[in-house]
């Protein structure tokens, strides 16, 4: 299978040229952007109260929850890259954190790029483009990045926290609790300059599209004091099934071996148990300084008097595993890496408060946001515009999803997400029609994806109807 799945062409050609506003013509509705980086789908609106998560919920009260969004790769590039460009990890030839998109694609005219070409005034602060792989097209004025540290840095450390050497690549703890205001570490100085552009852009004649990309939960686990301070320790649940799922071959779900680039982390898999609860504690307790930061800068757009001209969206880059299939951190075709969190509010909509239950996909975010700011839909995306469900949350919607990712240089592993199934073949990268491996769970039974079932033999047909809809895709 090509995953193109709608794949374009070789050569992409420019888009829209820039367009004046008319004399008297309506204001077009403004974008905030708001990416946060290994955000899982685990908040108060997604139905899970233990975490704080105030700001972020206050927003879904506001807007729509997709209850089903799935990233096309569950690692930070490859699923900015498609976000961003509309274009699937197959198309866009991006499938690690080291290769621009631009190398293939020279003159793909990605999302923000698309709305400056139609009159927007368009600008980034912080991770909206992975590290390094900024794109200066898509900007009318350069990326800004707090100076604030995000990981070790020159800071007072909470002394009650732990504590280790910096690890030999210098990263740091992976776990800690920081003695000091929230702007002391990037996120928080990142909320600073978003609520900064606000006031400036207010005075913008120009719609604006600004976007602010937002650090944390990304490891490490460092934030003030104060948001370790909201969580009980002994009250966050621990993963329900820390155990490799039967069935499954032997490299669909490495342990996490992001975690070994920070000092701290006890040697060997899988953690100890009072380690992984540590762990999980910081997670939490990093999402809430980012609401918190997320907060600020919403507030700042009301007091501002520009939410009612403001498309609003959030989104995380992809899920994050906290000890589930006895592993940590993303890479893999999972649920619980390639489902995240994504919530649309925009002036006048009549379905605030609501949750969406169809399946979507972060490539359909380009084609979504340009259909609510008022502009023609690029023909090239490769994704749909999910305005529908927008109006009719409980709209019967797309029949699957599709995410991928590759292991090594022979095998890459595509994943079709449908509303009871999950089907991951394993293929040959250069040669689909080699198979390696199978997997399928089933959500109705397994929710967890703990038991590969494409090996039992009364499951024979089923993977036949499954692999031919994923054929035909």
């Amino acid at each position: 299978m090509t995953l193109g799945l709608l794949a374009a062409g070789a050569a992409i050609a420019a888009l829209s040229a820039p367009t004046a506003f008319a004399a008297g013509q309506s204001p077009k509705l403004n974008v905030l952007f708001i990416a946060v980086d290994d955000l899982r789908p685990e908040l108060g609106c997604y139905g899970v109260p233990v975490i704080q998560s105030p700001n972020i919920d206050a927003l879904a009260r506001k807007g729509v929850v997709f209850d089903n969004a799935f990233c096309q790769q569950a690692v930070c590039s490859p699923s900015r890259t498609s976000l961003l460009t509309g274009l699937r990890p197959d198309t866009t030839k991006v499938w690690d954190l080291s290769t621009h998109f631009r190398k293939a694609l020279p003159d793909v005219v990605t999302l923000p790029q698309y709305f400056k070409n139609n009159g927007y005034f368009t600008e980034a602060m912080g991770k909206i483009f992975h590290h390094g792989l900024d794109d200066p097209p898509s900007w009318s004025v350069p990326t800004a990045f707090p100076l604030a540290p995000h990981g070790a840095g020159p800071r007072q450390v909470d002394p009650d926290g732990p504590i280790v050497e910096l690890s030999a690549k210098g990263r740091g703890p992976v776990i800690e609790k920081v003695a000091g205001p929230d702007n002391c570490l990037h996120d928080g100085e990142l909320a600073d300059m978003a609520v900064a552009a606000l006031q400036s852009l207010k005075t913008n004649r120009q719609p604006f599209f600004l976007g602010v990309g937002f650090i944390k939960p990304h490891l490490p686990f460092n934030c003030p004091t104060k948001y370790w301070d909201l969580y009980d320790p002994e009250k966050i649940p621990m993963a329900p099934n820390p155990f490799y799922p039967k069935g499954a071959p032997k490299y669909a779900i490495p342990p996490g071996g992001e975690l070994r680039s920070y000092s701290g982390v006890p040697a060997g898999w899988p953690l100890p148990d009072d380690f992984a609860r540590k762990l999980k504690h910081g997670y939490y307790a990093c999402v809430s300084y980012v609401d918190a930061q997320v907060g600020k800068v919403l507030a700042e757009l009301d007091r501002q008097g520009l939410r009612s001209n403001t498309i609003v969206i959030l989104w995380g880059d992809h899920g994050w595993k906290l000890g589930e299939h006895q592993a940590w951190v993303k890479h893999t075709n999972v649920e619980n890496d390639t489902r995240a969190p994504l919530i649309i509010s925009y002036p006048g909509m009549s379905t605030a408060g609501k949750h969406a239950d169809g399946l979507v996909e972060f490539v359909d975010i380009y084609p979504t946001l340009a259909e609510l700011a008022g502009l023609p839909t690029p023909k090239n995306l490769e994704g749909i515009s999910f305005k529908p469900l927008l109006d009719d949350p409980q709209k019967p919607w797309k029949t699957a999803a599709f995410s991928q990712f590759p292991r090594g240089k022979s095998l890459m592993g595509y994943t079709m997400r449908t509303d009871r199934y999950r089907y991951t073949t394993w293929v040959a990268r250069k040669d689909h029609t080699k198979v390696d491996a199978v997997e399928l769970y089933d959500h109705q039974n397994d929710p967890q994806e703990n038991t590969n079932i494409s090996g039992n033999p009364e499951n024979n047909v089923l993977v036949e109807k499954l692999d031919s809809q994923w054929e035909g895709c």
